[in-house]
Protein backbone atom coordinates (compact mmCIF):
# COMPACT_ATOMS: atom_id res chain seq x y z
CA UNK A 1 0.00 0.00 0.00
CA UNK A 2 1.43 3.43 -0.84
CA UNK A 3 2.35 5.67 2.05
CA UNK A 4 0.05 8.47 3.07
CA UNK A 5 1.00 12.04 2.25
CA UNK A 6 2.74 13.85 -0.55
CA UNK A 7 5.20 12.08 -2.85
CA UNK A 8 8.91 12.41 -2.16
CA UNK A 9 10.78 15.29 -3.67
CA UNK A 10 14.18 14.99 -5.37
CA UNK A 11 15.80 16.41 -2.23
CA UNK A 12 14.06 13.95 0.09
CA UNK A 13 16.32 11.68 2.17
CA UNK A 14 17.12 8.20 0.91
CA UNK A 15 18.06 4.91 2.51
CA UNK A 16 19.26 5.29 6.08
CA UNK A 17 18.38 8.98 5.98
CA UNK A 18 14.70 8.06 5.71
CA UNK A 19 14.87 6.06 8.93
CA UNK A 20 16.83 8.78 10.68
CA UNK A 21 14.04 11.17 9.72
CA UNK A 22 11.43 8.78 11.13
CA UNK A 23 13.43 8.17 14.31
CA UNK A 24 13.44 11.92 15.08
CA UNK A 25 16.95 12.16 16.59
CA UNK A 26 16.22 15.59 18.05
CA UNK A 27 13.81 13.94 20.49
CA UNK A 28 16.28 11.33 21.73
CA UNK A 29 17.88 13.49 24.46
CA UNK A 30 14.62 13.15 26.37
CA UNK A 31 15.28 9.38 26.56
CA UNK A 32 18.92 9.79 27.57
CA UNK A 33 18.42 12.42 30.30
CA UNK A 34 16.51 10.33 32.88
CA UNK A 35 18.87 7.36 32.47
CA UNK A 36 21.85 9.62 33.19
CA UNK A 37 20.17 10.91 36.32
CA UNK A 38 19.05 7.51 37.58
CA UNK A 39 22.55 6.10 37.07
CA UNK A 40 24.13 9.06 38.86
CA UNK A 41 21.85 8.50 41.86
CA UNK A 42 22.86 4.84 41.96
CA UNK A 43 26.53 5.76 41.60
CA UNK A 44 26.28 8.33 44.40
CA UNK A 45 25.10 5.64 46.82
CA UNK A 46 27.60 3.06 45.60
CA UNK A 47 25.14 0.76 43.86
CA UNK A 48 25.76 1.56 40.17
CA UNK A 49 26.17 -1.35 37.76
CA UNK A 50 27.48 -0.79 34.25
CA UNK A 51 25.58 -3.45 32.30
CA UNK A 52 22.11 -2.70 33.74
CA UNK A 53 22.76 1.02 33.19
CA UNK A 54 23.76 0.41 29.56
CA UNK A 55 20.72 -1.82 29.04
CA UNK A 56 18.44 0.82 30.55
CA UNK A 57 19.87 3.41 28.14
CA UNK A 58 19.49 1.13 25.11
CA UNK A 59 15.96 0.20 26.14
CA UNK A 60 14.99 3.84 26.63
CA UNK A 61 16.30 4.78 23.18
CA UNK A 62 14.49 1.87 21.51
CA UNK A 63 11.24 2.75 23.27
CA UNK A 64 11.53 6.38 22.18
CA UNK A 65 12.30 5.46 18.57
CA UNK A 66 9.46 2.93 18.55
CA UNK A 67 7.07 5.56 19.89
CA UNK A 68 8.25 8.01 17.21
CA UNK A 69 7.64 5.41 14.50
CA UNK A 70 4.16 4.70 15.90
CA UNK A 71 3.38 8.41 16.08
CA UNK A 72 4.47 8.82 12.44
CA UNK A 73 2.18 5.99 11.36
CA UNK A 74 -0.94 6.74 13.39
CA UNK A 75 -0.85 10.51 12.89
CA UNK A 76 -0.56 10.01 9.14
CA UNK A 77 -3.46 7.56 9.11
CA UNK A 78 -5.62 9.92 11.17
CA UNK A 79 -4.77 12.92 9.00
CA UNK A 80 -2.88 14.83 11.69
CA UNK A 81 0.24 14.91 9.46
CA UNK A 82 -1.34 16.42 6.38
CA UNK A 83 -0.08 18.76 3.71
CA UNK A 84 -0.66 21.72 6.04
CA UNK A 85 1.83 20.43 8.59
CA UNK A 86 4.22 23.15 9.81
CA UNK A 87 6.48 20.89 11.85
CA UNK A 88 9.43 18.89 10.50
CA UNK A 89 8.48 16.53 7.67
CA UNK A 90 7.41 12.99 8.50
CA UNK A 91 8.37 9.87 6.58
CA UNK A 92 4.84 8.66 5.84
CA UNK A 93 3.65 12.18 5.12
CA UNK A 94 6.31 12.48 2.41
CA UNK A 95 5.58 9.01 1.03
CA UNK A 96 9.09 7.79 1.85
CA UNK A 97 7.92 4.74 3.83
CA UNK A 98 4.78 2.67 3.33
CA UNK A 99 2.41 2.04 6.20
CA UNK A 100 3.13 -1.69 6.07
CA UNK A 101 6.88 -1.14 6.28
CA UNK A 102 6.43 1.24 9.19
CA UNK A 103 4.28 -1.32 11.03
CA UNK A 104 7.07 -3.87 10.67
CA UNK A 105 9.61 -1.32 11.89
CA UNK A 106 7.46 -0.60 14.94
CA UNK A 107 7.22 -4.31 15.72
CA UNK A 108 10.97 -4.81 15.32
CA UNK A 109 11.89 -1.78 17.44
CA UNK A 110 9.54 -2.60 20.29
CA UNK A 111 10.58 -6.25 19.97
CA UNK A 112 14.22 -5.25 20.41
CA UNK A 113 13.23 -3.17 23.44
CA UNK A 114 11.44 -6.21 24.87
CA UNK A 115 14.58 -8.32 24.41
CA UNK A 116 16.58 -5.74 26.35
CA UNK A 117 13.79 -5.88 28.91
CA UNK A 118 14.28 -9.66 29.31
CA UNK A 119 17.80 -9.00 30.56
CA UNK A 120 16.56 -6.25 32.88
CA UNK A 121 13.88 -8.59 34.25
CA UNK A 122 16.63 -11.11 34.95
CA UNK A 123 18.48 -8.37 36.84
CA UNK A 124 15.63 -6.55 38.54
CA UNK A 125 12.82 -9.08 38.76
CA UNK A 126 9.14 -8.93 37.89
CA UNK A 127 8.59 -5.20 38.61
CA UNK A 128 10.48 -4.58 35.36
CA UNK A 129 7.88 -6.62 33.47
CA UNK A 130 5.16 -4.18 34.52
CA UNK A 131 7.30 -1.17 33.62
CA UNK A 132 8.21 -2.60 30.21
CA UNK A 133 4.67 -3.56 29.26
CA UNK A 134 3.37 -0.17 30.37
CA UNK A 135 6.08 1.67 28.41
CA UNK A 136 5.43 -0.23 25.17
CA UNK A 137 1.67 0.13 25.57
CA UNK A 138 2.05 3.87 26.15
CA UNK A 139 4.25 4.24 23.07
CA UNK A 140 1.57 2.60 20.93
CA UNK A 141 -1.46 4.14 22.63
CA UNK A 142 -0.21 7.72 22.49
CA UNK A 143 -1.66 8.14 19.00
CA UNK A 144 -2.93 4.63 18.19
CA UNK A 145 -5.40 2.06 19.40
CA UNK A 146 -9.00 2.50 20.55
CA UNK A 147 -8.09 5.20 23.08
CA UNK A 148 -5.22 7.35 21.74
CA UNK A 149 -4.61 9.39 24.87
CA UNK A 150 -2.50 11.94 23.01
CA UNK A 151 -5.70 12.88 21.18
CA UNK A 152 -7.55 13.33 24.47
CA UNK A 153 -5.31 15.80 26.26
CA UNK A 154 -3.49 13.21 28.40
CA UNK A 155 -0.13 13.27 26.63
CA UNK A 156 1.41 15.79 29.01
CA UNK A 157 0.66 13.63 32.05
CA UNK A 158 1.98 10.49 30.35
CA UNK A 159 5.24 12.14 29.29
CA UNK A 160 5.79 13.52 32.80
CA UNK A 161 5.25 10.10 34.37
CA UNK A 162 7.25 7.99 31.92
CA UNK A 163 10.20 10.35 31.37
CA UNK A 164 10.29 11.38 35.01
CA UNK A 165 9.49 8.89 37.80
CA UNK A 166 9.31 5.73 35.67
CA UNK A 167 12.56 6.31 33.75
CA UNK A 168 14.69 7.77 36.55
CA UNK A 169 13.47 5.54 39.37
CA UNK A 170 13.42 2.52 37.04
CA UNK A 171 17.03 3.11 35.98
CA UNK A 172 18.03 3.47 39.63
CA UNK A 173 16.10 0.33 40.59
CA UNK A 174 17.76 -2.03 38.07
CA UNK A 175 21.11 -1.06 39.58
CA UNK A 176 20.34 -0.63 43.29
CA UNK A 177 17.65 -3.36 43.31
CA UNK A 178 15.60 -1.40 45.84
CA UNK A 179 13.01 1.37 45.44
CA UNK A 180 14.08 4.90 46.33
CA UNK A 181 11.91 7.82 47.34
CA UNK A 182 14.89 10.07 46.64
CA UNK A 183 15.06 8.84 43.04
CA UNK A 184 11.34 9.53 42.65
CA UNK A 185 11.75 13.08 44.01
CA UNK A 186 14.83 13.75 41.88
CA UNK A 187 12.95 12.60 38.78
CA UNK A 188 10.40 15.41 38.95
CA UNK A 189 12.51 18.19 37.33
CA UNK A 190 13.46 15.90 34.44
CA UNK A 191 9.84 14.89 33.97
CA UNK A 192 8.81 18.53 33.89
CA UNK A 193 11.38 19.44 31.24
CA UNK A 194 10.47 16.41 29.11
CA UNK A 195 6.86 17.54 29.25
CA UNK A 196 7.93 21.02 28.17
CA UNK A 197 9.26 19.49 24.94
CA UNK A 198 5.83 18.05 24.20
CA UNK A 199 4.20 21.38 25.07
CA UNK A 200 6.23 23.15 22.38
CA UNK A 201 5.34 20.43 19.89
CA UNK A 202 1.63 20.74 20.65
CA UNK A 203 1.74 24.54 20.62
CA UNK A 204 3.25 24.45 17.13
CA UNK A 205 0.59 22.02 15.88
CA UNK A 206 -2.37 23.57 17.68
CA UNK A 207 -4.21 24.64 14.50
CA UNK A 208 -3.62 21.50 12.43
CA UNK A 209 -4.38 19.24 15.41
CA UNK A 210 -7.61 21.07 16.11
CA UNK A 211 -8.77 20.68 12.50
CA UNK A 212 -8.47 16.87 12.59
CA UNK A 213 -9.90 16.41 16.08
CA UNK A 214 -6.60 15.78 17.87
CA UNK A 215 -7.61 17.31 21.20
CA UNK A 216 -4.23 17.77 22.83
CA UNK A 217 -4.06 19.78 26.01
CA UNK A 218 -2.80 22.71 23.94
CA UNK A 219 -5.90 22.53 21.72
CA UNK A 220 -8.13 22.36 24.79
CA UNK A 221 -6.62 25.29 26.72
CA UNK A 222 -5.44 27.49 23.83
CA UNK A 223 -2.07 29.02 22.87
CA UNK A 224 -1.84 31.57 25.70
CA UNK A 225 -2.41 29.02 28.46
CA UNK A 226 -0.07 26.59 26.68
CA UNK A 227 2.72 29.16 26.81
CA UNK A 228 1.99 29.65 30.52
CA UNK A 229 2.15 25.87 30.99
CA UNK A 230 5.59 25.82 29.34
CA UNK A 231 6.88 28.58 31.61
CA UNK A 232 5.36 26.87 34.66
CA UNK A 233 7.10 23.58 33.89
CA UNK A 234 10.49 25.31 33.66
CA UNK A 235 9.85 27.29 36.85
CA UNK A 236 8.90 24.06 38.64
CA UNK A 237 12.08 22.29 37.50
CA UNK A 238 14.43 25.11 38.49
CA UNK A 239 12.65 25.84 41.79
CA UNK A 240 12.79 22.21 42.92
CA UNK A 241 16.50 21.59 42.41
CA UNK A 242 17.94 23.70 45.29
CA UNK A 243 15.56 22.07 47.76
CA UNK A 244 17.55 18.86 47.79
CA UNK A 245 20.44 20.86 49.28
CA UNK A 246 18.20 22.91 51.58
CA UNK A 247 16.65 19.70 52.93
CA UNK A 248 20.10 18.24 53.58
CA UNK A 249 19.85 15.25 51.24
CA UNK A 250 22.57 16.49 48.85
CA UNK A 251 25.42 18.97 48.72
CA UNK A 252 25.10 22.46 47.27
CA UNK A 253 26.53 21.08 44.02
CA UNK A 254 23.11 19.59 43.30
CA UNK A 255 22.09 23.11 42.29
CA UNK A 256 24.43 22.99 39.26
CA UNK A 257 21.45 22.95 36.84
CA UNK A 258 20.84 26.58 37.81
CA UNK A 259 23.75 27.39 35.49
CA UNK A 260 21.31 26.76 32.64
CA UNK A 261 18.72 29.17 34.05
CA UNK A 262 19.58 32.00 31.59
CA UNK A 263 19.02 29.52 28.77
CA UNK A 264 15.67 28.54 30.26
CA UNK A 265 14.60 32.19 30.63
CA UNK A 266 15.58 32.85 27.03
CA UNK A 267 13.47 29.89 25.89
CA UNK A 268 10.43 31.08 27.84
CA UNK A 269 10.74 34.46 26.15
CA UNK A 270 11.14 32.87 22.73
CA UNK A 271 8.08 30.68 23.24
CA UNK A 272 6.09 33.71 24.37
CA UNK A 273 7.05 35.62 21.23
CA UNK A 274 7.01 32.80 18.65
CA UNK A 275 4.01 31.78 16.62
CA UNK A 276 5.45 30.45 13.34
CA UNK A 277 6.46 26.85 12.75
CA UNK A 278 10.20 27.24 12.08
CA UNK A 279 10.73 29.31 15.24
CA UNK A 280 8.85 26.77 17.36
CA UNK A 281 10.74 23.90 15.71
CA UNK A 282 14.00 25.51 16.82
CA UNK A 283 12.60 26.13 20.29
CA UNK A 284 11.55 22.48 20.53
CA UNK A 285 15.06 21.28 19.63
CA UNK A 286 16.59 23.74 22.10
CA UNK A 287 14.23 22.58 24.85
CA UNK A 288 15.42 19.01 24.25
CA UNK A 289 19.03 20.19 24.50
CA UNK A 290 18.21 22.11 27.67
CA UNK A 291 16.66 18.98 29.17
CA UNK A 292 19.82 17.00 28.47
CA UNK A 293 22.15 19.72 29.78
CA UNK A 294 20.02 20.27 32.90
CA UNK A 295 19.90 16.54 33.65
CA UNK A 296 23.62 16.09 33.04
CA UNK A 297 24.47 18.90 35.47
CA UNK A 298 21.93 17.53 37.95
CA UNK A 299 23.59 14.12 37.69
CA UNK A 300 27.04 15.64 38.24
CA UNK A 301 25.70 17.53 41.23
CA UNK A 302 24.65 14.29 42.92
CA UNK A 303 28.11 12.83 42.35
CA UNK A 304 30.27 15.70 43.63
Amino acid sequence: MPALGTPPTPSAPRGLGVWLLAARPRTLPVAVAPVLLGTALALAEGSARALPAAAALLGALLLQIGANFANDLFDAEKGADGDDRIGPPRALQLGLISAGTMRRAIACTFGAAALVGVYLVFVGGWPIVAIGIAAIAAGLAYTGGPFPFGYRGLGDVAVFVFFGPVAVAGTHYVQALSPSWLALAASLPTGALATAILVVNNLRDIDSDGRVGKRTLAVRIGPRATRIEYAGLLVFAYALVPNFWLLGVASAWVALPLLTLPWGIQLVRRIAASSDGPALNRALADTARLTLAFSLLFAIGWLV
